[in-house]
């Protein structure tokens, strides 16, 4: 430590400099708490992780669900109903093979983003936070538990003192 007036070096406990006489600063104690901080932030960060991973399964299994229910119920497959209700409709059958296709698409991207965004905020990687801020925003519309998790998510990431947090795990 050295003095803030003549810049002459100080012994430890020293409360005065002995050649200006000008009281030596405090010293400056560490953050209180700043380990029990980023404790409680690891395990609210590896709790977000987990609800990432089960929101993936449900959002793939709900996904292939509905989207085999449509398949059967546009392409026929449901008793009497052998040809849909649109095989003869103003739109062709490979109008909504296309429209399938891509919801498939967009289903199993969304759902490896997801479980990307799981992985790296388990792993606390830097990608994985940022991969779960976009998460977040592109779950929002998906109400009500992807809006809740979009939300939680953007909140625990987000903001200068929780990427500092993060930065330090």
């Amino acid at each position: 430590m050295y003095c803030s007036g003549c810049g002459l070096a100080l012994m430890p406990g020293q409360g005065v400099c002995p050649q200006c006489g000008r009281p030596a600063a405090p010293a400056i104690p560490a953050v209180p708490g700043m380990e029990f901080q980023l404790q409680n932030y690891a395990g609210k960060v590896k709790a977000l992780s987990v609800v990432w991973f089960i929101y993936a399964g449900f959002y793939l299994l709900h996904g292939v669900a509905g989207l085999t229910f449509a398949k059967r119920f546009l392409f026929g497959g449901f008793g009497p109903w052998s040809h849909g209700p649109w095989a003869h409709g103003p739109l062709p059958p490979q109008f909504f093979a296309g429209v399938l296709g891509f919801t498939w698409m967009i289903l199993l991207l969304k759902t490896g983003l997801a479980i990307l965004a799981a992985w790296g905020l388990l792993d606390h990687q830097q990608w994985g936070r940022i991969v779960a801020i976009v998460a977040g925003f592109v779950f929002l519309v998906n109400v009500p538990f992807g809006t809740a998790l979009g939300i939680w998510t953007l909140v625990m990431l987000m903001g200068y003192r929780n990427a500092t947090l993060y930065d330090q795990l």
